[in-house]
């Protein structure tokens, strides 16, 4: 078996020879990649429920359907992509070919999470394959039947002169990193993300982080309770609240707190039953160590559980729970909850919601439920964070055509659809010229004279710009 050094070193070699450049074969490494989706669904299932409890349900549509819809987007519109984007051009440059060229970086690595171990290992490879790469991607060993699934199944369906899968834990991650790739695509928490960049700068290589944060979820002024309750309870409890798009807290008044309780218990025994722990629909924490976490986030806390606080070591079950009285120092809100654990805190207005938001790192997702659009304008105007979405929760990252990433501490960089093809491409400024129109590019050559300077910025000025190709 190859080392680390060879892999990499393997598909360096073979990125030169040109073989992933043309649209035929990245067409075909697409294609491949859907077929290893469909034929082997099954087998995806059956390790994402081994992994996560995940149901059959929330595995096809966050694991298996986005990444398929997303294939079909990048097959559909790779040939625009690769195309050359022609550039404004000035009277100085009318004769010349200007354009902007799309070009692949060279051997990416790509370093999958748990929580969606398949999405969001295979989405960014859409991408890499899309502009041309070779790419080393390294599933989370935390989510281990997944893990060892794409092991075997990648070589079987991917060219393995171009991908390849490194397995291993936090060791073999770090011994991996301390190759030089032309890009690292990295999802997981902050904390690793640090070690990311340290390693990256060490051979100056850029990054994409997906990271996350404390996605808050504004609830003001008038609201349809019921609605917001199941919208509230499917996206906070998808996946059995480890998403980093899952709304981390809620900001409330005291009277829509009031309202809201008794609609999410309802809702919590309309999805799950009155037991949930028997219910197949909600998942199961990933492990010990991570329900050890969440416990002791929830021992913690000196709000009030008012719905949910079971929970079962061995099964590494936790209830959804709903926790209020909740302060802004309180365990809860120190770190992202990643977990069927649902904070509510209680504002005065929207006005101090907005300022409880902008205390915190901006966040991967923010979202506000109101049937007012001018409470969804003014927070929309008055917030920054990755995504946003007005009543309703995670849908808005599900689209190919529209980018995902965070800002600031939640991430770096984004991708989905054309964004991921566009991170993981250099553009490539172009000019073409030849050797006419001497006489006017003489204005630029010494001796230097004022009449020419005055010459030279009329030609270059965007007054006398040029549409022209």
């Amino acid at each position: 078996m190859d080392t680390q050094n060879q892999v990499v070193d393997r598909l360096r070699s073979v990125f030169r020879s040109g073989i992933t450049i043309p649209e035929q074969f990245r067409r075909a490494q697409l294609t491949q990649l859907m077929s290893m989706i469909k034929d082997n669904e099954e087998l995806i299932l059956n390790a994402l429920h081994k992994d996560l409890a995940k149901p059959k349900f929330e595995a096809i549509l966050s694991e298996v359907d986005i990444v398929i819809n997303d294939l079909h987007y990048a097959i559909n519109n790779l040939s625009s992509w690769m195309k050359p984007e022609y550039a404004s051009k000035n009277l100085a440059t009318k004769l010349d070919d200007c354009f902007i060229r799309r070009e692949p970086l060279g051997v990416v690595l790509i370093i999958g999470a748990w929580n969606y171990p398949l999405q969001l290992l295979l989405l960014p490879l859409v991408g890499a394959i899309a502009a041309g790469n070779c790419a080393v991607i390294k599933p989370s060993e935390v989510s281990a039947a997944t893990d060892r699934l794409i092991a075997e199944l990648v070589p079987k369906y991917l060219s393995q002169d171009c991908y390849a899968v490194v397995s291993g834990g936090p060791e073999e991650t770090k011994a991996l990193l301390q190759n030089r790739f032309d890009h690292i695509f990295y999802t997981g928490s902050q904390a690793v993300a640090r070690s990311i960049l340290q390693a990256a700068s060490v051979h100056l290589t850029p990054v994409t982080l997906e990271l996350g944060g404390k996605c808050p979820c504004i609830i003001y002024g008038r609201v349809s309770i019921p609605d917001a309750a199941r919208r509230l309870v499917w996206a906070k409890f998808f996946n059995g609240g480890q998403s980093c798009v899952a709304p981390d807290y809620v900001l409330c008044s005291q009277a829509t707190c009031d309202a809201l309780l008794p609609a999410l218990r309802k809702v919590l025994e309309d999805f799950y039953t009155k037991e949930p722990q028997s219910s197949s629909d909600f998942s199961r924490i990933v492990s010990p160590r991570h329900w050890t976490r969440l416990m002791e986030l929830l021992g913690k806390s000196s709000g009030k559980v008012v719905l949910g606080g079971e929970s079962n070591q061995e099964d590494k079950y936790i209830a959804p729970t709903v926790v209020v009285d909740v302060a802004e120092d309180d365990a809860l809100m120190q770190e992202e909850i990643f977990g069927p654990i649902l904070p509510i805190i209680t504002v005065e207005s929207l006005e101090k919601g907005i300022e409880f938001v902008n205390r915190k790192e901006k966040p991967l997702a923010l979202y506000v439920f109101s049937d007012e659009s001018s409470v969804i304008n003014t927070v929309l105007e008055n917030t920054s964070s990755g995504g946003f979405c007005s009543n309703d929760g995670i849908v808005h990252m599900t689209l190919p055509s529209m980018p995902f990433g965070g800002v600031g501490a939640s991430g770096w960089g984004s991708y989905h659809g054309r964004w991921g093809f566009e991170a993981f491409s250099h553009r490539r400024a172009c000019m073409l010229r030849g050797w006419a129109l001497e006489r006017l590019n003489a204005l630029r050559y010494p001796p230097y004279t004022e009449e020419k300077l005055s010459w030279l910025r009329w030609t270059t000025s965007a007054k006398s710009s040029c549409s022209l190709m």
